[in-house]
């Protein structure tokens, strides 16, 4: 899951730009043109490391030297150095809030998703963990790059990547195999169908009318379970994907997963991350020639 470093720019230029406004005035009145700086992003907590590799992109488009110390993915540790900067003092200090910004959230997205999968894992489960469309604005790639580099399944990026009916939909065409016929009719068959149900009638509609994903919204694990039992009585639950969506954290976590769905889908990953405690600490100063920093 990469975007061509061109479209990455311009999403990170706009997070940066939105907190310069016009300009960086503690910055540009304190420190002189002329200092270089060292400098070292540090861990304070546990967790899972996500967005280095973003955060150097735009470093290096800031014309700032990285050197990264800790791949994305990897288990950090607190007082571990996550990666090196180099370059101007006054580009570096610009755009420090930014940067850690997007580690810290990235890697607060990527410790929770891992720790639901580890979870389950752990208990010998192979059920996914996605996440939801519920993303900050505008940071919607960033949330589930983190996503992904905890090990766990993004769901859909954009509307365009496949047919969700959810239950507005169904409230304004009234039913589920009639919206299901709409939907085969105009779309390629190439996207993949998912329907939200809330009830064993429509999920056995759903998978009648051909829905490919079926997720039960905000069923109890026990309702779950006895949806999952109809469909099978029924020989429906082979020819779907069932998803469990609403209410589910760590901690009830294993009694969805216990009851034989595919996908658990948790908003918690993105809507709620407590972002990854780190500090971006200049560890070294000097002086460039005037003549360089006039060119």
């Amino acid at each position: 899951m990469f975007l061509p470093k061109p479209v990455l720019l311009k999403k990170l230029h706009r997070i940066l730009e939105d907190d310069l406004g016009q300009g960086d005035v503690t910055t540009h009145s304190l420190i002189p043109r002329s200092k270089i700086v060292e400098a070292e992003v540090v861990a304070k907590e546990k967790g899972v490391l996500a967005g280095v590799y973003t955060v150097s992109v735009l470093c290096e488009s800031l014309s700032l030297l990285t050197r990264i110390l800790k791949q994305d993915g990897e288990p950090v540790e607190p007082g571990s150095v996550l990666l090196n900067i180099r370059g101007n003092a006054q580009s570096l200090l610009s755009a420090e809030r930014t940067i850690l910004n997007i580690l810290s959230r990235m890697s607060g997205i990527a410790t929770l998703t891992n720790n639901l999968v580890t979870k389950l894992r752990e208990a010998g489960l192979q059920t996914r963990v996605a996440c939801t469309r519920k993303v900050a604005p505008g940071l919607s790639f960033l949330d589930k790059r983190a996503v992904s580099l905890g090990h766990g399944d993004t769901h859909r990026l954009h509307l365009d990547d496949m047919v969700l009916i959810k239950d507005n939909h169904l409230r304004i065409i009234g039913d589920v195999e009639e919206a299901i016929g709409k939907v085969r009719e105009s779309v390629s068959f190439a996207k993949k169908i998912e329907v939200e149900v809330t009830s064993s009638e429509d999920a056995l509609k759903a998978a009648r009318a051909g829905a490919d994903v079926i997720m039960l919204d905000n069923l109890s694990p026990q309702q779950v379970s006895n949806v999952i039992s109809l469909m099978i009585e029924k020989n429906v639950r082979r020819r779907v994907l069932v998803e469990a969506s609403g209410r589910i954290t760590l901690q009830n976590l294993l009694q969805y997963a216990r009851t034989g769905v595919d996908i658990i889908s948790v908003g918690q990953i993105t809507h709620s991350v407590k972002s990854l405690d780190m500090s971006l600490e200049v560890t070294g100063v000097e002086e460039v020639a005037r003549a360089q920093t006039e060119v």
